[in-house]
């Protein structure tokens, strides 16, 4: 059996360790949390085989990648190419979905632009393109002694006086124009009201079914189509009968709605061709909440309406808005509750052009239209240059679906085109399990669309069935990859690694049934072995039993966390793991171990929240009672509607209410019991310390105390320090050499960069000055340390 062989990883807090791990296996790291399995596996491992990798580049290409520290390990033998999958969450660009993550909405624009069916954006007909050899038929077909005019439409329903067309068709060779439904002769133009509507038709024939031959019906419909730029129309003089016909999409009742050829890139909403023009394609847009514009229980006058409360009542605004209640009958000394909506609604979306006059003292007055705060608002938002401005005016909005598109991000007249009955955004809201169905079972194609659509169909159903069989098929496929948990995320990964096909390569999972429900556990239990089944080495780190269980080959790293773990404590078949008594996690494999229920619970204060009527997503007007002061699970199969409840409705509806966000909750009746709270704080699974300098004492706020502690010292006192001299993030106590980072980076280009401790502070951060102050015998570096 081939092996990887890792001798004296030293990495954190491993201990100098070896290890063999046998290639071609599914490999289950485990051990307590800190105990070193994501050194191992993500910090020795995989760094190494990437590290590798990028080393087998060019010097050209290397430029461009980031290059991986060499880990402290003596050396790793049987290394293949390495690929991560962890537990980061997906891109957090708001136009970023489940579908445009996996490409599989790059299939469907392909699909869409190919056999995908247009209607009108204005009545839903279907519309069509014909050639001209088309035309000409559907002309032949009409009845034997039909009278025809052939027409070329240069205007429909257009204003303007048109007095160029004479002259300009007049030399083409041009005789009649038929203009507003009367034939002219060019020579006797009418004068045309240019502030009307006219429709202009070129005459460019006049035939009878049966005496005409072919060639000149061919030659007047493609002078027609030449002239009027792909579009004839056909009169039957006789019973007034107008038949229009198209080189482009057009529709007959509506042939001025512009419908484009269809591209791939016309169902993009990254593209301005496609994206709706409101939104720009984001589905959402921040606009003026009226809940918290007002302050319900102030009146106008003491400030009610939040934007302005800062304005004193001599300033123009409070003016004009004492000219609209003077006209408008209503106190500004009222509450704001106890005004009537009408008033309300003049106030906030203003009376049009209705004018008022404003005094302004000293006997001038000057007569003004009131605009309305929301109006206002919006105006000033869209125009300001303003950051400040802007962030201002962002406290009285909130994200709502845009009004245009309803939030499908796309143009009418893109959403017009069908498949099946379907546009491209009716199918991007289906869940991963139905559109596999409607793609598999429903959706019917004539044979030439089959031929054209055979492949696109084959990428779109595999990457389908891969999301499936992780467990995923419950997720929308229009869902924004910003929402997903770092779970969903990391098993969307893994099904486009099982659609590359891949073999021969070295994959380390970080935790992949987090956040899965023990019912599909088997599914990605089953994928995790296909990819082992078809070359490939999976090295996954895990706590899950079912998955340790699975394993071919366990490593048990511990015996315990931080400084106390970092060993090999066994190693083998899970059956041989359970065996040995010094395994922790043995003895739980076994069951000698077990986790007791508590044998008792907290009392709550008798005090709940309680959600009405919950209906988004796939809530059935649920209505859901969670107890205070104590610990709730929300528990349910994959795709139950957990997180829709709990995130999108409870914590999106406490958080608005609470902490005046911005967050727009989802569909429900009302939340009671809301008064009992002061304060909602969301733990989520977002990456924490986004900066270098960021470490736990800084991100949990501990150091702060700890440099007040520092700065209250006797010593700290007399040399008059604050607490700002013991920050390594400003100047003053921090070293300026390394700027309080303890290391000098050096960039070495083409070779990772090298951190070289500090001459000066020898790694401390902090000057020498600043590491004069002792508490029990230790500076505020050792601390740190």
């Amino acid at each position: 059996m081939d092996f990887l062989r890792v001798r004296g990883a030293s990495e954190h807090n491993l201990k100098n360790i070896d290890v063999d791990i046998p290639l071609g296996k599914l490999v289950v790291i485990t051990g307590l949390s800190g105990s070193g399995k994501s050194s191992l596996a993500f910090d020795t491992i995989y760094a190494e085989g990437q590290r590798r990798y990028v080393e087998s580049l060019s010097s050209y290409a290397r430029q461009f990648l980031g290059l991986m520290e060499k880990p402290d390990v003596e050396s790793i033998e049987g290394l293949s190419p390495a690929i991560s999958i962890d537990q980061k969450s997906t891109s957090r660009n708001p136009r970023s979905t489940v579908a445009t993550v996996t490409e599989i909405y790059d299939y469907m624009r392909l699909l869409f632009a190919r056999v995908g069916v247009p209607h009108c954006p204005v009545c839903g007909k279907t519309v069509s393109k014909r050639t001209p050899q088309a035309i000409v038929d559907e002309i032949l077909k009409l009845p034997k002694g039909s009278r025809l005019m052939i027409l070329a439409p240069l205007a429909v329903d257009k204003k303007g006086e048109f007095a160029h067309v004479p002259e300009q068709y007049q030399k083409l060779g041009f005789a009649r124009a038929r203009v507003d439904g009367v034939v002219y002769s060019l020579d006797e133009w009418p004068d045309l009201d240019k502030k009307y509507k006219h429709t202009i038709e070129l005459v460019v024939d006049r035939l009878v079914i049966g005496t005409a031959n072919n060639t000149r019906v061919a030659q007047s419909v493609e002078q027609a189509l030449e002239a009027a730029h792909g579009t004839v129309e056909v009169l039957e003089v006789d019973n007034d009968s107008l038949h229009v016909y198209s080189q482009r999409f057009a529709c007959v009742d509506h042939p001025d709605e512009p419908i484009p050829e269809l591209e791939p890139r016309l169902f993009s909403f990254n593209s301005p061709q496609g994206a709706c023009p409101v939104c720009t394609g984001l589905g959402n847009r921040l606009e003026v909440d009226p809940d918290l514009v007002f302050n319900p229980n102030l009146t106008i006058a003491e400030g009610s309406i939040r934007p302005y409360n800062r304005v004193n009542s001599d300033a123009w605004y409070m003016k004009k808005l004492a000219a609209v209640a003077e006209a408008h009958n209503f106190d500004l000394h009222t509450p704001v509750k106890d005004l009537d909506d009408e008033v309300l609604e003049k106030i906030l979306y203003g009376t049009g052009d209705q004018k008022y006059t404003v005094e302004l003292g000293s006997g001038r007055s000057y007569d003004s239209t009131y605009e309305g705060v929301v109006p206002n608002l919006e105006r000033r938002h869209k125009e300001t240059d303003s950051e400040f401005m802007r962030k201002d005016i962002e406290r009285f909005m909130r994200e709502r679906p845009c009004h245009a598109c309803k939030g499908a991000r796309l143009k009418p007249v893109v959403l017009a085109v069908t498949i099946h009955e379907k546009n491209i955004i009716d199918i991007i809201n289906l869940s991963v399990e139905d559109a596999l169905d409607f793609f598999a079972n429903k959706l019917k194609l004539s044979e030439s669309e089959m031929v054209i659509a055979k492949q696109i169909l084959r990428e779109i159903g595999d990457r389908l069935r891969f999301m499936h069989d992780v467990g995923l098929n419950y997720l929308e496929l229009g869902r924004a990859a910003n929402t997903l948990s770092g779970g969903e995320a990391q098993r969307i990964r893994l099904a486009t690694q099982i659609g590359s096909g891949l073999r021969g390569v070295l994959y380390v999972l970080d935790e992949p049934s987090i956040g899965l429900h023990q019912r599909d556990n088997d599914r990605l239990i089953k994928t995790l072995r296909h990819l082992r089944d078809i070359g490939n080495t999976v090295l996954v780190v895990e706590h899950d039993e079912d998955t340790i269980r699975a394993a071919d080959y366990l490593l048990d790293i511990g015996p315990g966390a931080g400084v106390h773990g970092g060993e090999v404590v066994a190693h083998g078949t899970p059956e041989e793991v359970a065996k040995n008594t010094k395994s922790i996690t043995g003895r739980y494999l076994k069951g000698s171990e077990n986790i007791d229920l508590p044998k008792k619970r907290r009392k709550t204060d008798g005090n709940t929240l309680v959600v009405h009527g919950a209906t988004e997503h796939n809530l059935k007007n649920i209505t859901a009672e969670f107890p205070l002061g104590v610990l709730t699970v929300v528990s349910g199969v994959s795709g139950s509607g957990k997180s829709t409840l709990v995130n999108d409705i409870v914590a999106r509806e406490l958080a608005a209410r609470l902490n005046r966000a911005q967050t727009v909750p989802g569909s429900h009746g009302e939340i009671t019991g809301i008064e009992h709270l002061d304060k909602t704080i969301v733990i989520d699974q977002s990456p924490i310390g986004r900066t270098p300098r960021s470490n736990p004492a800084t991100y949990t706020g501990i150091f702060t105390p700890i440099r007040e502690l520092y700065a209250s010292l006797p010593e700290s006192n007399v040399r008059g320090y604050k607490a700002g001299r013991f920050s390594f993030n400003v100047k003053g106590g921090r070293c300026e050499n390394c700027q309080g980072d303890g290391v000098i980076k050096i960039e070495m280009h083409f070779l990772p960069d090298v951190y070289v401790t500090c001459e000066v502070c020898k790694g401390k951060r902090y000057n020498r000055e600043a590491l004069e102050i002792t508490y029990k015998n230790k500076t505020i570096s050792d601390i740190l340390a």
